[in-house]
């Protein structure tokens, strides 16, 4: 959708972003063929059914966020925003829209798919924690022997993604939780400068921060999602209690 606003061709998925998709059309197709078989009279599976088509449309917006930021960054020349014309800064508060949307997307996308998996494997984080995070459930794993296999991947792939995602987490906490992360970068570059200029960070490295956070999310979900298809097809998974 972003791309046709934006003049450019619709987006052809490819790489570990067409992985991800296809894994979890993959499940869809699975739950489908659940409820056909006993109708799921308790609508597990069609809860799953759901929250697995909201996943693909979160992670296409997530993608189409990342190309939208990158987009408009590559609109903003001055090194601040002092220096900006009015059509750049215009330019710069889209980019710093679709940044925040992006980055912000990259850590709901996982706390659903957390949610996702405590339910198919029935991990009871809630037990942990009320409110549970992704990386909440995956510590769970830790205590689940049966699937130490997917445990194993995904702290791989968290682990192999740290520097960036802790970057993006903590501009999420304080645009969240505390004030704009752009905010929070104004008030140190003023207390560096006596001019009072404002300097830019480096916009290129965060637009790299945001894509492989998109990366991550999408090696999570391939494996995730292509480990629900392996158990499924192998009649080891269970039906999730009620």
């Amino acid at each position: 959708m972003l791309r046709t606003l934006l003049g450019e061709k619709p987006r052809k998925n490819e790489g570990i972003l067409k992985d991800a998709m296809e894994a979890m059309a993959d499940t869809l197709e699975l739950f489908q063929r659940q409820m056909h078989v006993d109708h799921d009279p308790t609508h597990d599976f069609r809860k799953l059914y759901i929250w697995t088509q909201g996943l693909i449309s979160s992670l296409d917006e997530l993608e189409q966020s990342c190309f939208a930021a990158s987009h408009f960054r590559q609109k903003v020349k001055a090194g601040s925003t002092d220096d900006m014309t009015l059509l750049e800064k215009a330019e710069y508060a889209r980019y710093v829209y679709f940044y925040k949307d992006g980055f912000i997307r990259c850590f709901a996308i996982l706390d659903k798919l957390g949610t996702v998996l405590n339910e198919i494997f029935e991990l009871n984080t809630t037990n942990v924690k009320t409110h549970y995070s992704y990386f909440t459930v995956l510590r769970q794993f830790g205590y689940d022997k049966l699937h130490y296999v997917l445990a194993k991947e995904l702290i791989r792939i968290k682990d192999s993604y740290r520097e960036p995602m802790s970057k993006l987490r903590r501009r999420r906490n304080m645009e969240i939780h505390y004030m704009n992360s752009e905010m929070q970068d104004d008030l140190w570059q003023l207390h560096q400068t006596l001019q009072g200029k404002v300097k830019l960070e480096d916009l290129d490295q965060h637009v790299v921060e945001l894509r492989q956070g998109v990366d991550m999310v999408c090696e999570t979900l391939k494996a995730a999602y292509g480990y629900i298809n392996e158990k499924w097809h192998k009649q080891v998974l269970h039906q999730p209690k009620n």
